[in-house]
């Protein structure tokens, strides 16, 4: 049974008819192509929602003036990549938009507000605790020494994307909660001067546990993605750590290969 966080509203899609098609029929690029291009950039900009219909894939071929199996092959593109699911009795409907994340030393919050995707914060947790062994080693601290631990939900368009934990030496910043519930923990650091350099970060993944799930909208035991980070200053200094899950079903990391010369 789906989780009522789960549950799509059935709504129609008034933005679909306000979208304008730039459809080039002279272009070699194929027209159920470009087609699927454009409905997902509006799904990723936020202008298609999850719980939009699309509405009759006939109609939707008249207005374009193209053949419905041109507008079924868009649709079935985009149905593959999961951002669209066919329900029987109800139609076609928008269901996410992924987030894709270049591997750089960037915020999540930046990358998420760079995109379009309209990220929230609900900071669960903002205390300072004695450090641990694996958190003393990370930022250069001494173990049971005083570190700053944030525990935040973030959210993209209402939908719940992260679990972020991140440790900070407890002298580094003044961490208000309000404030970061309305930017992102590195737009924060460097505010206060604090000028970020580098950083060394694994990626991983692992099942989701009972509570995580619930926190995360999704099934006990869903896949989800994993980021152990250390960022350093343009000093060398260890300025944060951070340990944070991602739903694998929004979210990716894009990296860039490059031959070594």
């Amino acid at each position: 049974m789906a989780k009522t966080g789960d549950r799509a509203r059935t709504t129609a899609a008034p933005a679909l008819s306000s979208l304008d098609f730039a459809l080039d029929r002279g272009s070699p690029v194929p027209l159920y192509h470009q087609l699927a291009q454009q409905l997902e950039a509006a799904i990723g900009h936020g202008v298609l929602a999850p719980g939009n219909l699309l509405g009759n894939e006939v109609d939707l071929a008249v207005r374009l003036g193209l053949s419905r199996p041109t507008v079924r092959q868009a649709i079935q593109s985009l149905v593959d990549k999961g951002l669209l699911v066919r329900r029987r009795g109800v139609g076609t409907q928008v269901v996410h938009s992924q987030v894709r994340r270049p591997l750089e030393l960037s915020s999540l919050y930046d990358d998420l507000e760079t995109a379009g995707q309209a990220p929230t914060t609900e900071v669960v947790r903002n205390e300072v605790v004695p450090a641990a062994g694996d958190v003393a080693a990370a930022l250069g601290v001494p173990e049971g020494g005083e570190v700053t631990v944030l525990d935040r939900l973030r959210r993209t368009h209402g939908r719940p994307v992260a679990l972020l934990r991140n440790y900070l030496p407890a002298p580094l910043l003044d961490l208000d909660s309000a404030r970061l519930e309305s930017t992102g923990l590195y737009r924060m650091m460097r505010s206060a001067g604090i000028t970020l350099h580098s950083a060394r970060q694994t990626v991983g993944a692992r099942a989701a546990t009972a509570r995580e799930a619930s926190r995360l909208d999704e099934e006990e035991g869903a896949a989800l993605l994993t980021m152990r980070r250390t960022a350093y200053d343009d000093t060398g200094r260890p300025v944060e750590y951070g340990t944070h899950i991602y739903r694998a079903s929004l979210y990716t990391f894009d990296f860039q290969l490059l031959v070594r010369p």
